[in-house]
């Protein structure tokens, strides 16, 4: 496990094989983000067109942390403790109604980061109090298609309360785009989670490059290849 740098949340990516356009693999795709710029990334492999079967999830997880290792962007992996424990992931995500958290922590203090999600002020304030957790995501933000069971989006202002609330480092996340993030405090969010606007988009670099001018992140390098 890498040590936990909140600025490594800065430009966080998540996708899974579910999230690809019919020309796309999952491993090249991610080399682009992280040519653009990306600081970590979720490998989240839910929905219909997913992978289901487990040597194949675990042999792709494998291969994309192979590449964030390569390049020291974070890894992480959503809603499976098993597998961020067998393959020794950076860390794992998880959200309020996957594994219960203290279960999480038992299995995996000391050995993984771990991530939060919160949709409400009372799971922020919860998150507060436990010092295991790392960082929380908060969201959705805007309406997402990448999610089919997503909570009501929260809005700009809502996040902006809960941002305001949380001792940890927050990760906005839901439909979030170049220009919908213009309006952001960027000194109560961490990162921005994104997912359709890098799977979907037609340049990449591009569009990341759009999303570090809003963040004003004039210090961040984009990686050697």
């Amino acid at each position: 496990m890498n040590a936990f740098q909140a600025n490594k949340l800065a430009l966080y990516f998540i996708a899974g094989t579910q999230d690809l356009a019919p020309n796309q693999t999952l491993p090249e795709l991610l080399e682009k983000a992280i040519r653009g710029g990306i600081t970590a990334f979720q490998y989240r492999e839910k929905g219909p067109n997913s992978l289901k079967d487990a040597h194949a999830l675990e042999e792709m997880a494998r291969t994309l942390q192979v590449i964030c290792r390569k390049h020291q962007v974070l890894f992480f992996i959503n809603d499976d403790l098993e597998l961020a424990l067998t393959i020794q992931a950076d860390g794992v995500h998880v959200g309020q109604t996957d594994q219960p958290i203290q279960e999480v922590i038992a299995r995996s203090a000391g050995q993984l980061m771990i991530g939060l999600s919160c949709h409400q002020l009372a799971e922020v304030q919860a998150a507060n109090d436990i010092p295991e957790v790392d960082y929380v995501g908060i969201g959705p933000v805007f309406k997402t298609s990448s999610k089919s069971d997503a909570e009501p989006p929260l809005g700009i202002e809502a996040l902006h309360v809960l941002a305001a609330v949380s001792t940890k480092p927050v990760v906005a996340i839901g439909g979030l785009t170049p220009l919908n993030i213009s309006d952001f405090d960027f000194n109560t969010i961490t990162g921005i989670a994104l997912i359709s606007a890098l799977t979907q988009s037609d340049d990449i670099a591009q569009t990341l490059n759009l999303c570090h001018q809003a963040m004003h992140l004039v210090d961040c390098q984009t990686p050697s290849e």
